[in-house]
Parts: C-alpha cells; sequence; structure tokens
C-alpha cells in the first residue's frame, strides 16, 4: 500500500493500526491482543485495495451473492465467517470489514469503523 503507519490506539482488549496511503485513504487494522486483525475500516477519497485488507477473506467476499441494492444504498454483504460492508460515491468512501469469530471477549463490531 505503501502507506504511513501509526499506532492509533493501544489497549488490553485490541489495538488500532492506522494506514494513511498516498492517495489519501485511511485504512484501520483492528488487532486483537493475541495478533490476530479482527476487522479493517476504510476512509477516504479513493476504495483501497480489497484483495490486500481482506487477505483470506478476499474472496467469499467478493463471491458472495449480492443482495439487491435500494439505490445508491451501502454494499453488505454477511456471510457465516466475515461481514463486508461498502459505501461512499466518488472521492468520498468508507466502509469496514471484520470476521466475528475473532472478535475478542467482550468486543463489539461497533468498534470496527
Amino acid at each position: 500500500m505503501k502507506a504511513a503507519l501509526r499506532m492509533a490506539r493501544s489497549g488490553a482488549d485490541y489495538s488500532v493500526h492506522e494506514l494513511k496511503t498516498p492517495t489519501g485513504t485511511v485504512v484501520r487494522e483492528y488487532v486483537s491482543p493475541a495478533g490476530k486483525i479482527f476487522g479493517v475500516a476504510w476512509q477516504g477519497p479513493w476504495l483501497p485495495d480489497f484483495h490486500q485488507i481482506l487477505g483470506d477473506y478476499f474472496d467469499p467476499v467478493m463471491q458472495a451473492p449480492r443482495d439487491r441494492r435500494q439505490g445508491r444504498g451501502p454494499l453488505v454483504i454477511k456471510q457465516p465467517g466475515v461481514v463486508f460492508e461498502s459505501a461512499g460515491h466518488m472521492r468520498s468512501f468508507f466502509g469496514r470489514a471484520y470476521v466475528p469469530d475473532l472478535l475478542p471477549e467482550g468486543v463489539s463490531a461497533d468498534v470496527v469503523q
């Protein structure tokens, strides 16, 4: 990604690594105390490289059946092993993806934002 990395949050329950790409998109990685990334979120003028940030979850997300969206609503994909949400418009994109089974005990999926 050629991104600048900074530690945005470090706690007993999870940490957040923030990467800012040269194009201005910010990607946040949510990391459990065991060192497992349980979620990612993005915001910026360009969509991130989903293959890179989703890793092994890229194929299941991209091959998942799509629900019909209402107008220009967000894209939401809920699979048993991964949840993917993406929305926005030209030069203003945002979204998140997380693995429910990897959420640390006591941590809600709402922290991934």
